[in-house]
């Protein structure tokens, strides 16, 4: 990679990785909200709510909402993404895994893509823009470092 873009992408690097948990939070909290208040199509699209306490999609529908709104604000954000994540690794393997091998085919791609979107979120950290970093002073997650080449002998 050429020095100037390498230069711009270590920049861009916390920003960029603050975009996509913000995103991530907000895809979501979008899942919660429909299935415990009914909004954006419901829990089975047709503006239903999930009886409280219902095992286990109240719980899922609460942990989506507010592991995701946790995550937005990048508070507590890699605890919160932990739990987001195995709970889409339980979503996976308890209502999809068995109706299929690929989640194309049972209807699970949501499920794995959150749990491994949550996943990088909690390896990651949070990156620039997070409530972390003014409650806690956790750092933004580092650029990676760069490598400088001998120039070579031609």
């Amino acid at each position: 990679m050429s020095a100037p873009l390498s230069s711009f992408t270590n920049r861009a690097t916390p920003h960029v990785l603050a975009l996509f948990r913000i995103v991530v939070g907000l895809l979501f909290a979008c899942h919660g909200a429909s299935s415990l208040f009914g909004i954006m199509g419901g829990a089975m699209g047709n503006g239903s709510t999930l009886p409280a306490g219902s095992w286990p999609g109240w719980y899922a529908a609460v942990i989506q909402l507010a592991g995701g709104v946790l995550v937005i604000a990048g508070l507590g954000t890699r605890p919160a993404a932990f739990i987001s994540s195995g709970s889409m690794a339980y979503a996976y393997f308890t209502m999809h895994a068995g109706h299929a091998l690929w989640p194309i085919q049972n209807g699970g791609e949501a499920s794995a893509m959150f749990c491994w979107a949550f996943l990088l979120i909690f390896f990651t950290g949070p990156g620039a823009w997070a409530l972390d970093r003014l409650f806690f002073g956790a750092p933004e997650a580092a650029p990676a470092p760069v490598v400088e080449r001998e120039p070579s002998a031609a």
